[in-house]
């Protein structure tokens, strides 16, 4: 006897310790997983581990120091019985009533107030909790004080609340014995729905072959290597398999030895929980995989996201308007006098479209929020332009998140477009708000300026000279003698003087003024790339980085929960 029970202690122990501390450190890996995927995968895949997360935070909360063993049987399998019989009192009744109850009955070793808590905990209403104490029992009992023993109702009855009630209490025990009787020990039912769902819960299973009386003493080693080998089967090799019977007060020896050492190592919670997270842990496994290649988009993704938002912006149209610019004010600030009134009756590009003149409304971003920018008149981007942009924005979130598993992928898009909508009205608000370094008067425009002035005046008094001596000559008067250059009348010199050399003064200036406005648009091109590819950064690859990472904080959580360093 005492062989089969250390072999049967060694069995429940599982070969080792369930440490508290690693055990706090799983959970609160599991809740860190959870905070991470928060938003980002399918509730529905979830539920098991916030469900772990709440129970497991309660019962460890709750007393330890008691331990609760489930008895679990179909109709018939001698469950009532079998409780009555390892308490040693008429608790549960027994009969054709049994599987009509619905309820379970608690018999607690020792004093009840340390487990009320728990049994209010479980559900096991106050009128069907009972304490196996007595003082003519004398020490008889303490070896079982702090068990916690439930009845369960059946869970094949025909009352569909019956079975809810047994899944759920299921859940919350920490040691389940199964007890199966000769007649339906290799019921489908039993195997495929119940045993062979707790094969992460082998160190706290325990299956016991009861009314063994019913048959022949030769054929129990028989049944018994049959029952063994579907639990086999069913994933439970090495848990404790033992007959029992209740008509004989030495029928149930065995089963109570092995919850007197259960009750005494006070370990049957802890493992519980550690087979709750490693089932927690298989189920969520596939949800996390390799280690990302990256922490973010990569360059080619981004880069092609930058130009798609430049063409929805409009930053051809814009810069072009630039260049258009530059020449328009150079052109009214170097040109001839005599045409730049003119110049100045036509629209400035810049303006027409409401953008900033000279400085902009450029600054730091924080200055740039703090004040209102003005909408621009920029035109809308077409249709090919939004349609660019939309697969950029699908190529990004492909090279990102395509070599994540399950439904990451879908979260990565999904976080990609999630700010979409603010796209239009950001990009009309980084093109406003960029200085674009369009000069209104630099020195040399200001030089060349005073420069056709003085040559024009030259050409004016030309002509002034000309046609007062032109006018001497009409009304009579002695014409004044004309100083000459040469051959040449020093009036007609200055004049034509001054005509050649405005004109040679706006042909030397204009290839200037065009290679200046080529950089100034290069200039305003790159500054608003990098506008919009802020823009870019903050709607869709910001997002998109903060998935990668929800993933990266996942996966090493669940590693955590799985118990690897």
């Amino acid at each position: 006897m005492t062989g089969i029970v250390g072999r049967m202690r060694d069995a429940l122990r599982g070969g080792q310790r369930v440490d508290p501390d690693d055990l706090i450190t799983r959970l609160d890996a599991v809740r860190r997983f959870l905070t991470a995927v928060d938003g980002h995968l399918p509730d529905e895949r979830l539920v098991p581990a916030h469900t772990l997360v709440e129970r497991a935070g309660t019962r460890l909360a709750l007393s330890r120091d008691h331990t609760v063993v489930a008895l679990a049987g179909a109709t018939g399998s001698g469950k009532s019985s079998l409780f009555n019989a390892l308490a040693r009192l008429d608790l549960s009744p027994v009969g054709v009533r049994r599987p009509t109850t619905g309820v379970a009955h608690a018999c607690v070793w020792g004093p009840l107030d340390g487990a009320t808590r728990l049994l209010d905990w479980i559900g096991v209403l106050p009128r069907h909790r009972f304490i196996r104490e007595s003082a003519l029992d004398g020490d008889d009992e303490s070896a079982l004080h702090g068990l916690v023993l439930l009845d369960l109702p059946d869970f094949d009855s025909v009352q569909h609340a019956h079975r809810l009630e047994v899944d759920r209490l299921l859940g919350l025990v920490d040691l389940v014995i199964w007890v199966v009787d000769p007649q339906k020990y290799a019921d489908r039912l039993v195997h495929t729905a119940y045993l062979r769902e707790f094969h992460r819960h082998r160190d706290v299973t325990l299956v016991v072959l009861n009314q063994a009386d019913r048959l022949p003493p030769a054929e129990v080693p028989r049944v018994l290597d049959d029952l063994r080998r579907l639990l086999d089967a069913d994933g439970l090799t090495g848990v404790p398999l033992l007959a029992t019977t209740a008509v004989d007060p030495s029928g149930t020896t065995e089963l109570r030895a092995s919850l007197e050492s259960t009750v005494a190592e006070r370990q049957a919670s802890l493992r519980r929980l550690a087979g709750d997270v490693d089932t927690v842990v298989e189920r969520l496994a596939d949800l996390v995989g390799p280690e990302p290649a990256g922490a973010g988009p990569d360059t080619a993704g981004s880069r092609v996201l930058t130009d798609a938002l430049a063409g929805a912006a409009g930053v051809p149209a814009v810069t072009t308007a630039v260049e258009a610019a530059y020449r328009h004010r150079a052109a009214s600030a170097t040109g001839w006098p005599l045409v730049r009134g003119w110049r100045r009756l036509r629209p400035d590009p810049l303006r027409r479209l409401h953008l900033p003149g000279p400085g902009g409304a450029g600054g730091s971003a924080d200055e740039l929020s703090a004040k209102p920018v003005a909408a621009t008149s920029v035109p809308d981007p077409t249709a090919a332009q939004r349609s660019a942009l939309g697969l950029a924005v699908r190529a990004v979130a492909e090279r990102a998140g395509g070599d994540l598993p399950g439904p990451w992928p879908a979260a990565v898009t999904g976080a990609a477009r999630s700010r979409l909508g603010d796209v239009p009205d950001a990009l009309d608000r980084a093109v406003a708000g960029t200085d674009l370094d369009v000069p209104e008067r630099p020195l040399w425009w200001r030089l060349v300026g005073a420069l056709q002035w003085l040559v024009t005046l030259t050409a004016v008094a030309g002509l002034a000279w000309l046609v007062l001596g032109y006018a001497l000559r009409a009304l009579g008067l002695p014409d004044p003698d004309e100083p000459m250059v040469g051959e040449v009348p020093l009036p007609t010199l200055l004049l034509l003087g001054g005509l050649l050399a405005g004109l040679l003064v706006t042909a030397v200036t204009r290839p200037v003024v065009r290679w200046a406005a080529r950089r100034t648009r290069l200039r305003a091109e790159r500054r608003l790339t990098a506008a919009v590819a802020g823009v870019g950064a903050e709607h869709v690859l910001t997002p998109v980085r903060a998935v990668l990472t929800s993933y990266a904080d996942a996966r090493d959580a669940l590693r955590v929960a799985a118990g690897k360093k």
